[in-house]
């Protein structure tokens, strides 16, 4: 590998040059680096390595690593699929839900096999650290299902905060409230700022009102809107701007009051 040199152009971070290609974020390429897995020239790549990327020959197990165009999809998971890339138990992913030929893309978050919706699909690595980073007061909005009558002393613990094992939750966003005494349910809308795993379902089973039903409706500024269950779209113009200018806003917003961070979990 070539040493950078002072006033050299054109060199990024390794890193960087995954994320933007797709095969991880990058939180998730620096680890791919610390594992040998990436070279540059035909030796191992480091932490801090730079690289040109239209001149230079990197690669990844081998697999030579070419600038892609980025790529923005909305999905509407249905329930059944679980959200990763590949699955080691041969179970379906919501990669199957893409046309051929979009290219590589990972999915932003997760859903758990059990939830419906709205998933961002993306190899923007900047725009999925951004979304994810723990430190960030990402919004997600649910429409949610529970057993039975919630009641309003109930609702207000959820907009405080619930005590769950792994500690307290944010605060979280309550909408839209319904009880319907036919079905014994009330629906509702929940809006989240950090995504531990299952978060929605453990905190609401310990109020007594278990999940019949989960869907994610709205992703920071993107939202499901009428896309159908198992459909796939790309994001238009507007939307691809507005969720970029959103991602880039939200370090500025730090979650009040919370010392403990928690990365974007497993599902809900």
């Amino acid at each position: 590998m070539r040493a950078p040199k002072s006033g050299d152009v054109g060199l990024i971070r390794v890193q960087k040059i995954l994320a933007a290609a797709g095969f991880a974020s990058r939180r998730g390429a620096e680890e791919l680096i610390r594992e040998g897995r990436v070279t540059i020239n035909g030796r191992t790549a480091g932490l801090g390595d730079k690289a040109d990327p239209l001149t230079d020959d990197i690669a990844f197990d081998g697999e030579r690593i070419r600038p892609e165009r980025p790529q923005y999809w909305a999905i509407n998971k249905p329930v059944g699929l679980v959200t990763t890339v590949r699955d080691p138990h041969g179970r379906a992913t919501v990669m199957q839900l893409l046309p051929d030929g979009v290219g590589r893309v990972h999915p932003v978050g997760r859903l758990d096999r059990d939830s419906s919706g709205l998933l961002l699909m993306t190899n923007d690595g900047d725009l999925t650290q951004r979304l994810l980073h723990p430190s960030h007061v990402s919004e997600k909005e649910y429409r949610v299902i529970a057993k039975g009558n919630i009641e309003s002393k109930v609702l207000e613990r959820l907009r405080r905060g619930v005590r769950l094992d792994d500690g307290p939750s944010a605060p979280v966003g309550v909408s839209s409230v319904r009880y319907d005494p036919d079905s014994e349910t009330t629906t509702l809308n929940l809006t989240l700022t950090e995504g531990r795993k299952r978060q929605i379902r453990r905190t609401l089973l310990q109020l007594g009102h278990p999940v019949r039903k989960l869907k994610r409706i709205r992703v920071g500024p993107l939202r499901l809107g009428r896309l159908g269950t198992g459909a796939a779209r790309p994001l238009t113009g507007p939307e691809i701007v507005e969720l970029k200018r959103y991602a880039s806003q939200l370090d500025r917003a730090k979650r009040p009051g919370r010392s403990r961070r928690h990365s974007a979990g497993p599902g809900l």
